[in-house]
């Protein structure tokens, strides 16, 4: 056995709940999340993985779930262009089932580009820095900075709030608050 598999069992294991949540933030429905999820944990232990820790396998997984996202989101305006090319319409009915969010926050989260949703999310979900989001995404950052300020925007037009500030103050499901 592979010294690196004992680790990707205990990240599957432990972490699989809390890395289909975050990725249900990216994503439009729990069955992409999962989808999600698997293709990261390919991907980042398909390698050479060289993870020292639990924590450091699960935060290398959840960034490369929001690059697998990305990537999804490209392929899908690719197949929509040629869809309408062809004066094809594709009917989809996904519904976004994010535990811990407003549905209100879920409907907005789902009308942002997958740049500016990345971006967002990154940002105000997972508290991580312009510098390291542009590293991630391999953007500049002012680019990520754009993404998040125009997501923010459409957020609060969205949701109905005049935040002044790059947040947007939203309700969880279990009644406490936090900016997203």
């Amino acid at each position: 056995m592979a010294a690196w598999q004992p680790l990707l069992e205990q990240v599957a294991r432990e972490r699989y709940p809390r890395l289909v949540a975050r990725a249900m933030l990216v994503s439009s429905s729990r069955s992409e999340a999962e989808d999600l999820v698997s293709d990261a944990l390919i991907a980042s232990f398909s390698g050479r993985a060289r993870f020292t820790s639990l924590a450091e396998a699960e935060a290398y997984v959840r960034r490369a779930i929001v690059s697998r996202s990305i990537d999804t989101g490209r392929r899908r305006a690719v197949e929509r262009r040629a869809l309408s090319r062809l004066r094809l319409e594709r009917e989809t009915v996904d519904e976004i089932l994010v535990p811990g969010l407003a549905p209100s926050v879920e409907a907005a989260l789902a009308r942002l580009s997958p740049r500016e949703r990345a971006c967002v999310v990154l940002r105000h979900l997972e508290d991580l820095s312009v510098r390291d989001v542009a590293g991630l995404l391999q953007l500049s950052e002012g680019a990520v900075k754009r993404y998040t300020s125009d997501a923010v925007a459409s957020l609060n037009s969205a949701l109905g709030t005049t935040d002044s500030r790059d947040t947007v103050r939203v309700m969880v499901t279990d009644g406490r608050s936090t900016d997203a």
